[in-house]
């Protein structure tokens, strides 16, 4: 998908700026800053790992996915709209907040707000899994924020720049919102028919794809810590910005649930969609809107974001599990019964049985 959108890019910028020697996309081809350089080795490396997870991830967490549960959440779409309301309401408002806050350049004010207001992003799937949320909820919040973002992203950005005088005009990705969902709905689509026709072999890929995908996130992870140091731009406010943000999504998004009452599992898988945003999709806007200049600026932010993204993903699984964890222990001391239950069943497994398990 990432290799998709970068040649899209690449085409509507030449063909929006053909016949203007003022267009952004000339002025950074004729000369690329040193920070965009580092960028280009960056966006190769986010090319090939982005293309290989995405449709993986997509496919294996598709599998977990059953008809039946998906269109229940389609008749009543109660959890799709607080996340609706989360991703587009809370976000790009959250966004607004921070920039009127803080004082910043106005190119790197916009960098936030764009981010904002952008759909959310599949990493957000994974990470719902590993702190067993609703997966049907997760998926289906994913795809409908991708297909809302064509009428939300230019309302959104309308609204909040209205009292701003805007230099150049603003250039929605509607190709690459088209892109971006294509690529989400055809590898789900396999996975669901995955589960439905064979549940026991959907299982497994499920479990290595999620192991892969973590993989892949921490090699994300890396990559953009060491191929984008000389890029970072030095500004400690707009650090602590990408730092904040995710991590008010993520406890705004949770709240909010709790408020509508919904359900626990539905408040981790809604507080994990609304903090994590469609990076690739935020970088995309800023190449087409901004020049090369303006871009060394900004585009610290979005990679900053995506790294804390990933981290703030992190240490809420890891503390999901701690927290899951502490559970179990506490019932197992109330209980002793299971304690020994689970010692006989473990004594009363046979050879035969272990092989039969094996196999």
């Amino acid at each position: 998908m990432f290799i998709c959108n970068a040649a899209l890019r690449n085409k509507e910028m030449r063909a929006n700026c053909s016949s203007s020697s003022a267009c952004p996309a000339n002025s950074s081809e004729e000369e690329l800053p040193v920070g965009l350089e580092v960028y280009g080795n960056l966006e190769l490396v986010f090319t090939v790992v982005s293309a290989v997870m995405i449709g993986l991830l997509m496919f294996s967490l598709g599998c977990s996915v059953e008809i039946r549960r998906l269109w229940s959440h389609i008749r009543r779409p109660w959890g799709i709209a607080v996340g609706l309301l989360c991703q587009f309401g809370l976000m790009p408002l959250t966004a607004y907040l921070l920039v009127i806050n803080f004082s910043l350049k106005p190119v790197q004010a916009m960098a936030i707000l764009i981010m904002g207001c952008c759909p959310g992003g599949t990493i957000s799937n994974i990470f719902t899994y590993w702190v067993d949320g609703d997966m049907d909820l997760s998926i289906s919040m994913t795809t409908c924020s991708t297909v809302v973002a064509l009428g939300m992203m230019p309302l959104c950005l309308y609204l909040y720049t209205l009292s701003w005088n805007l230099e150049q005009n603003l250039t929605i990705p509607y190709q690459n919102i088209g892109i971006t969902l294509v690529c989400l709905t055809i590898p789900v689509a396999f996975g669901v028919y995955m589960n439905y026709r064979w549940p026991k072999q959907s299982k497994i890929i499920l479990k290595v794809g999620a192991i892969v995908g973590g993989v892949l996130l921490l090699v994300v992870a890396v990559a953009g810590v060491v191929l984008a140091k000389g890029s970072w731009n030095s500004d400690i406010i707009l650090l602590i910005i990408s730092f904040i943000f995710p991590l008010i999504g993520h406890v705004t998004g949770f709240l909010l649930a709790l408020l509508t009452h919904q359900s626990w599992q539905r408040c981790r898988t809604i507080s994990l969609e609304t903090g994590a945003q469609n990076i690739q999709m935020c970088i995309t806007m800023l190449h087409l809107s901004f020049t090369a200049e303006q871009l060394v600026q900004m585009l610290s932010f979005p990679l900053a974001y995506g790294l804390f993204q990933l981290l703030d993903g992190f240490l809420i699984v890891a503390a999901y599990k701690m927290y899951k964890r502490t559970l179990k222990n506490k019932h197992r001391i109330k209980n002793p019964a299971l304690r020994v239950e689970a010692r006989f069943k473990k004594k009363s497994t046979s050879p035969k049985e272990t092989s039969a398990f094996l196999e």
